[in-house]
């Protein structure tokens, strides 16, 4: 090994002023003046965990999303007998200090049911932390240590990145403390899909993040955080170019939130959305694909309140374009109850605008979860709609035949199951009807297995969704 090391180190010295060279030329970022004066504000956390968290814990705390190959990273290989007995797991992430007396914001699945909080400061002074308060939607958690006349980051505006600017991330991964690394930002407001954290539009970045870096600042090239470190796409949990971090407005919004009530309220105005096709669009008259389509609308909500129907495409809220079904859930559930919030529809054709009174989204650790299952009550995890005359003549469907897909969790989400997708069978009986499909599911008893025959496009095959057993999936 150290025989490597040294021929790296005297390959690196050969080619390191034709480098440095290129560099110059190239005019490539400087981020030193950056580390010098923010690094001292990052700092190290760890947690022992006691309880559970959401999600099971892998291997040096790691957690297992429920949403394909996104990871959540803070930890690295604990001892045999710690893992043996998870309750008395060791998670270690980053942070960074926002106040001088002592206020330090991280993620929240880095402290999930810790029994203590330890944070490292860069001079390696150590502290016991205090959980102020902490959010799992937003994944944000804020600590207090009792320190005084610390350095502080500037926060910066996460609403002004675009894509193609540099970034910068300080963190710890894989315990290797004040670890820098840089990239550019990929893609803003980038939805994970239908996960806990569909309200955070995050940052991707292809800035260099692993396990240990959860929690950790990532800086703009004037110095100012814009993000915090929280997920990797990955299908090995190590880093592969996508990463994502939770906008510090978000943040920020969420911290004086938790500082001022204890909780982070969340508005909701009551529909369930679906992407919107080429065929869609078509189909509903719209000129061209965007917006987010309503599949069904809450009893007594707002959006029912306010004359929202099914079949309206939502494609501006407040005066901000709707691109997708992916843009809309951020920019309701940061928006304050009881706001009046203008929605512009589109219904068959027809351009409208509604006032819709902004109310607050369900609380607690659960509450989204909850709301999937409120809709989903086959237990598959699915809700259908009945297919119009004109839709089943684009799908060359006959009459009464087959329900589209509108909102999709749990097992059906699992097993590949999307919004869109036409189901023509359950078992040997063939459904034309939202009444026929949850007749047809309602056979089925817990344990056993559904067999759908499901139509994407032109393609039709049978898909296998178990049925849950009381009490399982979250906990």
């Amino acid at each position: 090994m150290k025989r490597t090391l040294l021929k790296f180190a005297a390959i690196a010295l050969l080619v390191a002023t034709p480098l440095a060279s290129m560099a110059a030329t190239a005019g490539l970022p400087d981020f030193t003046s950056i580390v010098e004066k923010y690094g001292p504000t990052v700092v190290n956390v760890r947690a022992d965990i006691t309880q559970p968290s959401p999600f099971m814990r892998g291997p040096g705390g790691q957690q297992q999303a429920q949403v394909p190959d996104i990871f959540r990273f803070f930890g690295f290989p604990v001892p045999p007998q710690q893992q043996m007995q998870p309750e008395e797991e060791i998670s270690m992430g980053s942070g960074f200090i926002i106040s001088s007396d002592g206020y330090i914001l991280t993620n929240d699945h880095v402290v999930d049911g810790a029994k203590k909080i330890s944070v490292t400061l860069a001079d390696h002074r150590e502290f016991t932390a205090k959980l102020v308060g902490a959010d799992a939607t937003f994944d944000i958690a804020v600590l207090k240590i009792d320190a005084k006349n610390l350095p502080v980051v500037n926060i910066g505006n996460s609403n002004a990145l675009k894509p193609g600017q540099w970034v910068l991330a300080i963190g710890s991964p894989f315990g290797f403390d004040h670890t820098v690394t840089a990239g550019i930002v990929s893609a803003v407001g980038r939805s994970l899909g239908p996960s806990d954290q569909r309200y955070t539009p995050f940052i991707q970045t292809d800035v260099p993040i692993n396990r240990g870096n959860s929690g950790g600042p990532l800086f703009n090239m004037d110095g100012q955080v814009v993000g915090i470190n929280s997920q990797i796409f990955s299908n090995t949990g190590g880093f592969m170019g996508v990463s994502f971090a939770i906008p510090i407005d978000v943040a920020m919004n969420a911290v004086q939130q938790i500082k001022t009530k204890g909780y982070v309220e969340r508005g909701m105005i009551g529909v369930y959305l679906q992407p919107v096709s080429p065929n869609t669009a078509k189909g509903l008259g719209m000129s061209r694909v965007e917006g987010a389509l309503v599949a069904s609308v809450m009893p007594g909500s707002p959006a029912a309140k306010a004359g929202i129907k099914p079949g309206d495409v939502i494609v501006a809220y407040d005066g901000k374009t709707i691109n997708s079904v992916d843009d809309l859930s951020p920019m309701v559930g940061l928006t304050p109850p009881g706001s009046i919030a203008k929605l512009t529809v589109i219904r068959f054709g027809k351009t409208l605008n509604f006032n819709v009174k902004v109310e607050q989204a369900p609380r607690g650790k659960h509450a989204l979860a909850s709301m999937e299952q409120a809709i989903s009550g086959n237990g598959l995890g699915l809700t259908v709609q009945d297919l119009s005359a004109g839709q089943r003549e684009q799908l060359d469907l006959k009459a009464g035949e087959g329900v589209q897909v509108s909102t999709v969790s749990g097992p059906s989400r699992d097993a590949g199951l999307q919004p869109g997708d036409v189901i023509l069978m359950v078992g040997q009986q063939r459904v034309g009807s939202v009444t026929q499909f949850e007749n047809a599911v309602r056979a089925y008893k817990p344990g056993e297995v559904a067999i759908l025959l499901v139509r994407r496009g032109q393609v039709s095959q049978f898909v296998a969704v178990p049925v849950p057993k009381p009490g399982a999936g979250k906990q």
